[in-house]
């Protein structure tokens, strides 16, 4: 089967298994449906064979069970694939975020900017008309008021005028297309700046929010609010895992502990992405230091196009923080698993215990590692190791052991004991006992806890699992007499290319190799040093300008008679006697006639 059509009857099935769900009651996304179906398949459980076919009765099967899984609302775990899947849709981060926005702001440009740059105005209403766009162009552009306001277009005009007189238009309306978008963006930048600086000096400025004044408000209460719901997180979690620890040992607590494992993961999962939500919040105050000292230089002028360039910056921080407070709000909805306990059940249970936070359990260094005693294996201690606390754990800082032989407990683990070194990843434990046992049987843990992953899916998330699960390995084996429906597909052709230049061409052309030539340059340049030039230029010469002409160059001519013609006519002969006598000379003309 081609992958056309294996992506064809995946998305059948997540059709199907949508329409049962909306018959009853509930309508879930798509992408929550495909996890939901990744997860049946991986869990061994349920003895699905990924790299052969699957037959009818599979994926008859496949339905039903996540149709079941879907309609739980009482399941912790599907709370928390919920939230995984709901966070993973609406959390961007702050790069990426900001460059949507600025994207979403540019295209509601390209029409009007084509219009500007493509323009042949020549005429006075052209180019007045002209001049209104560019406006307009700078106003949508700065997202500094309406451009319907009567006081915003007056007050960008006379801004624009500043720096950019109507005058100017035509030497505008000479450069090339790419230019002309350039200075647009310049002009925008400019004169957004004036309207700040004029609005800082109660100059205009009207429509104009003024964003430090409302961040300076909004986001300290955003952050205490976010810290105050993390608090009460961390708090929580930090109970379930001391009744987890102690209590669910001696079988005496009233909920079963798969369940309050369960709730615990969903408190955790939860507990991680306000901790991302909060570093999300984290506005960097030098841009609002840089914004406000731009403002007060009103003794100079100030660099306007930075003003501009902050001011919009501002405005990302803005949305941002908009956006971080609706995935937060968002997240609430998910924390049914939570309630499993009431508090009062909570306290009962924690009678006399002594709940440890995270921090409690990590400051322990009483049971170091002793690296003597596991000498096969690579350790890493606080201080042996540089930046050690930036080392990336695995399972997100629990211990791989006490998950495993605990059936899914989530311990932290403390670093300062000693981290493991495995195959190029680092591992966190609980204690030195938990260490010594993991580091003899590394790859038996580490298997076990991806086969723990595949039964609870919520855990690949949570502990950051995705590279284990790149190929699946078959459960178990085909039933025989069944029939065959669809063929996963295990290998693929697959192409790449490699860049023809990945870095950008830097050629010096002024570079010379040659230390003669470098010489010779050298003593050129000194010989210019003691080199005065002079320039003059006379009355008559000063309105004189440079002018050029052009001319048709010459070209070979010839013309041609039908026939060549001659004539000769007699030689004139003229005889002359009586010179040697008297004083009379006689002249006798002897040339022949014409026609003879």
């Amino acid at each position: 089967m081609s992958s056309s059509q294996a992506e064809g009857v995946i998305r059948t099935i997540i059709r199907e298994i949508a329409q049962t769900c909306l018959s009853r009651g509930q309508s879930l996304s798509e992408t929550l449906i495909a996890f939901m179906v990744k997860a049946v398949v991986l869990d061994p459980r349920n003895q699905f064979n990924v790299d052969r076919t699957l037959t009818k009765q599979d994926v008859q099967k496949l339905i039903e069970l996540c149709v079941d899984r879907l309609m739980d609302q009482t399941s912790p775990t599907l709370n928390t694939i919920k939230m995984q899947v709901y966070f993973d849709m609406n959390y961007t981060s702050r790069r990426e975020f900001l460059e949507v926005q600025q994207k979403v702001l540019q295209s509601r440009l390209p029409s009007l900017s084509r219009e500007i740059t493509d323009s042949r105005a020549k005429t006075r209403e052209d180019l007045k008309s002209l001049y209104g766009k560019i406006v307009s162009y700078v106003i949508q552009r700065s997202n500094l008021g309406s451009a319907t306001d009567i006081s915003t277009v007056r007050e960008t005009t006379a801004a624009l005028q500043s720096v950019f007189p109507q005058a100017q238009l035509a030497t505008f309306m000479s450069l090339l297309k790419q230019d002309k978008e350039q200075q647009l963006s310049e002009l925008a930048l400019i004169v957004s700046g004036i309207r700040l600086f004029n609005k800082d000096s109660r100059k205009g400025g009207e429509g104009i929010q003024n964003l430090p004044a409302v961040l300076n408000e909004t986001l300290p209460a955003a952050a205490a609010d976010i810290e105050s719901e993390l608090a009460g997180c961390e708090r929580l979690a930090w109970q379930y895992t001391a009744l987890l620890e102690k209590i669910c040992e001696r079988n005496e607590c009233p909920v079963h502990p798969d369940l309050l494992k369960q709730a615990l993961y969903n408190t955790r999962q939860h507990e991680a992405f306000l901790r991302l939500i909060l570093v999300g919040f984290t506005v960097r105050e030098s841009l609002i230091k840089s914004l406000l000292i731009y403002k007060r230089r009103s003794s100079c002028q100030p660099h306007f196009t930075a003003l501009a360039s902050l001011w919009t910056g501002l405005e990302g921080e803005m949305l941002l923080l908009s956006m971080l407070t609706n995935v937060a709000s968002g997240l609430r909805a998910f924390l049914s698993a939570q309630s499993l306990l009431s508090p009062d059940q909570v306290e009962l249970l924690l009678h006399g215990l002594q709940v440890q936070t995270d921090a409690d359990r990590c400051s322990v260094t009483a049971e170091r590692v002793v690296e003597s005693e596991m000498s096969s294996c690579e350790w890493c201690f606080p201080e042996s190791t540089a930046h050690f606390e930036d080392v990336p754990l695995q399972y997100k800082g629990f211990c791989g052991f006490t998950l495993v032989k605990n059936n899914g407990f989530l311990l932290p683990g403390n670093p300062k004991i000693g981290v493991l070194k495995h195959k190029e990843k680092y591992y966190a434990f609980s204690s030195r006992s938990a260490a010594y046992e993991f580091a003899s049987k590394a790859d038996e843990f580490i298997a076990a806890a991806v086969e723990m992953a595949k039964r609870q899916p919520e855990l690949i998330q949570l502990l950051q699992l995705h590279q284990e699960f790149a190929s699946v390995t078959p459960y178990s084996e085909m039933q025989s007499g069944e029939k065959l429906l669809v063929k996963t597909i295990s290998k693929s052709d697959a192409s790449m290319q490699t860049e023809t230049h990945p870095l950008e061409t830097n050629i010096v052309k002024s570079y010379e190799w040659n230390e003669w030539e470098l010489r010779r340059r050298a003593i050129k340049l000194a010989n210019l040093r003691n080199k005065v030039t002079r320039s003059m230029q006379t009355h008559a010469s000063h309105m004189r300008r440079h002018n050029s002409t052009q001319t048709f160059l010459p070209k070979d001519a010839v013309s041609q008679t039908k026939r060549d013609g001659e004539s000769n006519v007699p030689k004139a002969q003229v005889y002359l006697s009586g010179l040697r006598g008297g004083t009379n000379m006689m002249k006798l003309d002897l040339t022949r006639a014409v026609d003879e």
